[in-house]
This record gives C-alpha cells, structure tokens and sequence, in this order.
C-alpha cells in the first residue's frame, strides 16, 4: 500500500482495459480478467487502495499504473462513486453505490447493487465497444 496503488494482475498481452479496485472488489475483478481473457480482452487489475499516496508518486510511476493512452477503464467501488472520475476517465465508467437503504443478506445486496463479476463483464465489454 506504500505507493496507493499498484498492477496486481497484467495480462500475457497489451491491456485493453484496466480494471481498478481498492479492497474487497478485488477478487471480484481477478475473476473478471479471467472471464474477459476467455472473450479474448486483455484486463488489467490495479488495486488502488489510497488515492492520496498514488497521487504523491511521481509522474512516471502514475503512468507506469495507469498509463495516460490508456482510457477504457472501469473502477469497482463498494462505496460512493464520489471522485472516481478522474481515474476513469471520460472513456470509463464506474459501478459504485450512490444510494443507501437497501437490507437483505449481503451477496443480495451486492448483486442488486451490480458488484457480480458477470455485471463487471458486461460493463468492460460496453467500454470496449
């Protein structure tokens, strides 16, 4: 966590699209990555725990995580989408929480929230089209 974020998983290729989470999305996207390499789209996974220490890294290393020519990109945020945009850029899209209220067992909150990893397919596959 030293840097705010890093490359947890790289595809055998280019990436086509750069998955970003901070915690217990995490997982989530890994098997996304999986489900996208096998519809032949290149992910990769960043796990982003703390926007203020990516933000102290230098320019090079920014770009190194999320690189400028690289702008389909989704983050997974178990929260508010509140400032998510500037990573994503105007090319992503975010799946977030920006409701309250909802009781049920937590993995029928998840779901009907989107956080599945079919929902997080089906939103990179949009950005890549």
């Amino acid at each position: 966590m030293e840097k705010g974020a890093y490359i947890l998983s790289e595809p055998e290729t280019q990436p086509d699209i750069i998955l970003i989470g901070t915690g217990s999305e995490v997982q989530l996207l890994l098997a996304a990555q999986q489900k996208l390499k096998e519809q032949n789209i290149a992910a990769r996974v960043v796990s982003m725990p703390s926007w203020e220490l990516f933000e102290k890294q230098d320019k090079a290393y920014k770009e190194k995580i999320i690189p400028g020519s690289l702008r389909k990109r989704l983050a997974v945020e178990a929260g508010s989408p509140l400032g998510w945009h500037k990573y994503v850029t105007d090319e992503g899209d975010i799946i977030g929480i920006a409701r309250f209220g909802e009781s049920a067992p937590a993995e029928e909150v998840m779901a009907a929230y989107g956080f599945t990893v079919e929902n997080v397919v089906k939103k990179a596959k949009a950005l890549m089209s």
